[in-house]
């Protein structure tokens, strides 16, 4: 049986509200920070956590709104969101203080440690990456990519999956192969998944405007443009992490 836990810290001027996973035992386990999608902190990645904590995993899903959820407000969504992603200090600085919490964890292996980011949470996860954090492995789905710097990458260790849908307008396959040519060219270790027909935020499950789900692939609440969910490509993106986490943890 997994345990699980809310976990509040304060940073960037908010009180944050993450939700941390454990998995039976004693350890030491690998862990793995999770970074949310610029909507907030909802129940799929705390659902990537309870399901990484079931096969071994300590995770923390971090917050990065002060436990605000944005969906159906992309006008609010987005002027938090920009403005974080246009200073990668912050980033840092926000990406930094959730790994303190996972780190901090009995029984955590500092030494096999990963990171899963979505959309903007994917941004703070690679600033992370390239601020020398020593993950084994790293995986985003359609994050915003960080300006391409070959030398900022020179001295990052760890594998690399860059997921997206081929039809995403905000995380473009040309965007992520570009990066990947970059960390190619720092002798990083990199993948690219593009997923056929998909959209933004392709994993994201259609809902009410009170949270539950509803059938179908469209949002009945207002998202920025391009987002679509995928149930075919959900499940395959979740497996491509899944065997990276394998492969550099096992």
């Amino acid at each position: 049986m997994i345990a699980t836990r809310e976990v509040t810290y304060d940073v960037d001027g908010m009180t944050m509200a993450a939700h941390l996973a454990l998995p039976s035992g004693d350890g030491p386990w690998p862990a793995v920070l999770i970074g949310h999608d610029g909507v907030g902190l909802d129940d799929y990645q705390r659902g990537r956590a309870d399901d990484l904590a079931a096969r071994g995993y300590v995770a923390l899903a971090m917050d990065y709104h002060g436990g605000e959820v944005y969906f159906g407000r992309p006008e609010a969504m987005l002027a938090r969101v920009l403005s974080l992603l246009d200073d990668a200090a912050r980033m840092q600085a926000v990406g930094s203080a959730a790994l303190d919490v996972l780190l901090a964890v009995p029984g955590v292996a500092p030494d096999r440690l990963a990171a899963l980011g979505y959309g903007a949470g994917g941004s703070i996860v690679l600033e992370l990456a390239r601020a020398r954090v020593p993950f084994k492995a790293v995986a985003v789905v359609h994050p915003g990519v960080p300006k391409v710097v070959t030398e900022d990458w020179a001295e990052v260790t760890g594998a690399f999956l860059l997921c997206t849908g081929s039809e995403d307008p905000l995380c473009t396959p040309d965007q992520l192969l570009t990066f990947g040519r970059e960390l190619q060219a720092a002798g990083v270790d990199w993948r690219v998944n593009v997923y056929g027909g998909a959209e933004h935020a392709f994993w994201a499950r259609p809902t009410n405007p009170d949270g539950s789900p509803i059938e179908g692939t469209a949002h009945t609440a207002a998202t920025v443009p391009g987002v679509g969910y995928h149930p075919a490509h959900t499940p395959r993106a979740w497996r491509a992490v899944l065997d990276l986490f394998d492969e550099a943890l096992a």
